[in-house]
């Protein structure tokens, strides 16, 4: 057998030709995507005309028909045009101008003399409340004078009306030195007739019991005492002075 070359003695493996063919055309098919990839975003974009002329609207034999699906779009209102308002008068214009803030002098001297007119007004109002209890004070003072001064005449005169009704029923004894006083007291009740008399007690001797004795027996026999004019003068119990002589 002849020598074959180095090489000869080895056989290809079956599928490995079918390999190397489809790597070779994947590839050449990656570098035409590459190529064609890179030339599609390179290249200039296409551009849109639009026609800004403005054509004459179509009348109604030659106004194409509204396709169904399309709608006429609504047209705005008209802006009505509003008459400016009349121009403000000087007046309005002053009355509406904010007042210019106060400083704070303003202010204290405004609160002085708040404070002062309100201590003022307390013034005179203390003043005229003073007047008016002085005045009521001195009118109740007057009233209770009045009706003391009444209280004590219709008490005086009724008591000289008992001390007359007494004496007009007593009988001195004789032999009477000085103007000896005794006092007695007189427990009465008020009845129709007057003080009907209850009970008569010596309470200061004269130091003549028969003086104190005659005065005593006058006082009964006076019963019943004479009745004050105004009923609230009646007393239940009298004190009743007695001297010969009048003072």
């Amino acid at each position: 057998m002849a020598d074959l070359p180095y090489f000869a003695h080895i056989r290809p493996e079956p599928g490995k030709r079918v390999a190397w063919v489809l790597t070779v055309l994947m590839h050449v098919l990656l570098a035409m995507i590459l190529i064609y990839g890179i030339r599609w975003q390179t290249s200039a974009p296409e551009t849109i005309s639009v026609d800004l002329v403005r054509y004459p609207a179509p009348t109604d034999a030659t106004k194409p028909a509204m396709p169904p699906q399309e709608q006429k779009v609504p047209r705005r209102p008209q802006k009505v045009e509003q008459e400016a308002p009349p121009a403000p008068s000087k007046a309005e214009i002053l009355r509406k101008e904010p007042e210019k803030p106060k400083s704070i002098k303003e202010k204290a001297t405004q609160s002085i003399d708040a404070i002062a007119k309100f201590l003022q007004h307390e013034v005179n109002r203390t003043r005229q409340n003073r007047v008016v209890d002085e005045a009521a004070r001195a009118q109740a003072q007057l009233k209770a004078n009045q009706a003391a001064a009444a209280h004590n005449k219709g008490l005086a005169d009724y008591l000289t009306k008992i001390r007359g009704k007494i004496r007009g029923n007593i009988v001195l004894p004789p032999a009477i030195n000085g103007n000896p006083e005794s006092i007695f007291i007189v427990t009465q009740v008020l009845t129709e007739a007057g003080g009907e008399i209850l009970s008569v007690k010596l309470k200061t001797p004269s130091g003549n019991p028969a003086l104190d004795a005659a005065v005593e027996r006058a006082i009964l026999k006076s019963s019943p005492l004479p009745k004050p004019d105004d009923p609230s003068l009646f007393e239940r119990e009298l004190s009743i002075k007695y001297r010969p002589l009048e003072d």
